[in-house]
């Protein structure tokens, strides 16, 4: 998909966009989503992260037309949610978490039924063409109850994608699938993104976002804790793990190193946390080799995702104490 200078500077804006469920008598009116505004670059590749229950499902229905917003803003390619529904609806194409597909259709009969549904005209379609895009080529023509998890998995990939829309949203779309399958799944959805699809995706997987996406959001109680290009995100952790190798073996890390949070990970290998803005990996090891150990080999690892992910939705000021002590 090519862009233009008509194209829009983001694919998707939301603005104050407030969720309540009404309770019943037993239960109390819940808050879904919480004044969330956010702007999704055209031709970004974004991650929307957040615990089961965070909100990332209503966000995604109120996008999607099947919930219906209690208060705020929402466009989609420029196209508000409400008062240019159409235009929205066919801008955006959802791949949702459940694998709701009629097991007595076809791929081909499928893809078709929904190219019709969104008017594409016979003419236009383009079946042949995404069935081979999502590896399914030679299913074509066998019934769909017959295909694996990771198959279906790609069909609705292939089935968001019959009215060609700009903005592609997966929901949890690893989930129930195998490491192949799932390798598979993303590199055509990186080939996708590459022709210049924005791609929305949530999921669990903490290090397929790190890896895919270009930036991301935590949500957390329905409101948006925070929202970083990837690599700045990661970087706010400043802290760093270091694994040395001993020439001999040692039972317990020696008291000097206290600072560094020593553990044995074998009789020969000790793990030292540090924050590198503060103390520079060089200057661990000289500390180290200070205490009469001998270095043979070392490795650092960078903080992840994951460490950033538990910390934020633990308490917002969290990152910020652990700065403070270290």
């Amino acid at each position: 998909m090519t862009s233009s200078s008509s194209d829009p500077e983001f694919a998707i804006e939301v603005s104050n966009l407030s969720k309540i469920y009404a309770g019943s008598n037993k239960q109390a009116p819940k808050q879904a989503l919480s004044d969330v505004s956010l702007n999704i670059k055209r031709g970004s590749f974004f991650g929307l992260l957040g615990p089961n229950g965070a909100g990332k499902s209503t966000f995604i229905n109120i996008l999607a037309g099947l919930v219906n917003k209690t208060s705020g803003t929402a466009k989609i390619w420029g196209h508000d949610i409400e008062t240019d529904m159409r235009a929205a609806r066919r801008a955006i194409g959802i791949v949702p978490q459940e694998l709701n597909i009629d097991p007595f259709f076809t791929p081909f009969e499928m893809l078709e039924l929904q190219a019709g549904m969104y008017g594409v005209p016979a003419e236009e379609r383009t079946t042949d063409e995404i069935l081979a895009a999502v590896g399914l080529s030679d299913k074509k023509d066998a019934y769909t109850r017959s295909l694996s998890g990771g198959m279906r998995r790609r069909l609705l990939v292939g089935k968001a994608m019959v009215h060609r829309p700009p903005v592609l949203v997966l929901d949890e779309p690893s989930a129930g699938v195998d490491v192949d399958l799932r390798r598979q799944l993303w590199e055509h959805v990186r080939k996708l993104n590459d022709d210049g699809i924005t791609v929305v995706l949530t999921t669990h997987y903490l290090e397929e976002a790190e890896a895919m996406c270009d930036e991301i959001a935590i949500i957390n109680h329905g409101e948006i804790i925070c929202c970083e290009p990837t690599e700045q995100l990661v970087g706010r952790l400043d802290a760093k793990e270091m694994t040395v190798t001993l020439s001999g073996p040692i039972v317990t890390p020696p008291d000097a190193l206290t600072r560094y949070n020593p553990s044995m990970t074998s009789p020969h290998k000790m793990s030292l946390s540090f924050a590198p803005s503060k103390t520079p990996a060089r200057q661990v090891l000289s500390d180290v080799e200070a205490t009469g150990l001998e270095v043979t080999d070392f490795s650092t690892m960078d903080s992840d995702l994951e460490d950033i992910f538990i910390r934020l939705t633990h308490g917002d000021d969290a990152l910020d104490r652990d700065s403070a002590s270290s």
